[in-house]
């Protein structure tokens, strides 16, 4: 069997009608999201599937949103296809992926990774409100310049750079009048483009501490496991599978930029040849491409596009 990876997206890759068609078909899934409303305490379904898009934009709802359609794909994907279908040799997300990715490789329980992304997302939503800033993908640039244009902006408000995505795909984080130079002078630099996030703050940034410190405790009182497949952390793009080592990880994650470009050459490095992105969106498939666009990349966000592997994989629906 060839080595694979499983991926899972972060913020931004939700959308009104996500896990809509999962739900209605399987039992699976329905089961997922029961659970996750009994940690809750709403309907999240309701959320994801009826609610308004500048409700879902909330990061409170899409935090624990996304995590919870992701895991409700995996275990349709599981009941139709066996335990084999989730061998791998690593996992990885993006930002809050990453608390899903820990669920899948059993280092967290579900019900206890809905409940802290769903304070994260409170937490960092209240720390936006603090201090407003956003985020924005300049595209074109190597990573030394986009910092370049970083450091410069700082004159303007705080402002760093947030996730590496792929070589030409930097996002920076911070007040907006930085942010605003920035782009400016991303522009005059050769950027191809600067493009606003759909997210509510600077995340991955220091104007996250206050939620940083509010998500401490949290993470403390969180029991986590040795996992059962190696996790790659955002913060050092490095495989992580120790309780402790999680937890510390995941509780600077919030103030330290997104390393993704170097994670996903890493598993490239270890020999993974086959991808699969479990979740809404294909954010991270695209990104992948290019990195290495020779790798075998599968999509999983619609039943339509799990009938798709699932025939390239000679299984069958039932």
């Amino acid at each position: 069997m060839n080595r694979r990876a499983f991926l899972f997206p972060g913020q931004g890759a939700h959308r009104v009608g996500m896990g809509k068609d999962f739900h209605q078909q399987y039992q699976e899934a329905r089961n997922i999201y029961r659970r996750a409303n009994e940690v809750l305490g709403f309907d999240l379904a309701e959320v994801c599937f009826h609610g308004k898009e500048q409700e879902l934009d909330k990061t409170l709802y899409s935090q624990p949103a996304i995590l919870v359609t992701s895991i409700a794909i995996l275990e349709v994907f599981k009941a139709l296809k066996g335990e084999d279908a989730l061998e791998c040799h690593a996992a990885a997300g993006l930002s809050l992926g990453e608390y899903t990715a820990l669920v899948f490789a059993g280092a967290l329980a579900f019900e206890d990774a809905v409940e802290l992304v769903y304070k994260r997302g409170k937490f960092m939503q209240e720390a936006s409100e603090e201090v407003p800033g956003g985020m924005v993908s300049v595209i074109g640039l190597k990573d030394k310049e986009v910092a370049a244009v970083c450091a410069e902006a700082t004159a303007y408000g705080v402002l760093c750079t947030a996730n590496y995505n792929c070589p030409g795909q930097v996002v920076i984080s911070g007040e907006k009048a930085a942010i605003d130079a920035a782009a400016i002078l991303a522009k005059k630099r050769g950027a191809k483009a600067v493009m606003p996030l759909k997210v509510s703050g600077a995340f991955h940034s220091p104007l996250m501490t206050s939620a940083q410190v509010k998500m401490a405790p949290q993470l403390l009182k969180t029991r986590f496991y040795k996992s059962t497949v190696p996790v790659v952390s955002n913060v050092t793009a490095r495989y992580v599978s120790e309780p402790e080592e999680i937890r510390n990880v995941l509780l600077a994650q919030l103030t330290s930029p997104v390393r993704w470009t170097e994670s996903m050459e890493n598993l490239l490095k270890d020999g993974v040849e086959e991808f699969y992105e479990v979740g809404p969106g294909k954010v991270l498939s695209g990104l992948l491409h290019r990195i290495d666009p020779s790798r075998t990349t599968r999509n999983i966000e619609t039943v339509g596009t799990l009938e798709a592997v699932l025939s390239q994989t000679n299984a069958s629906i039932r």
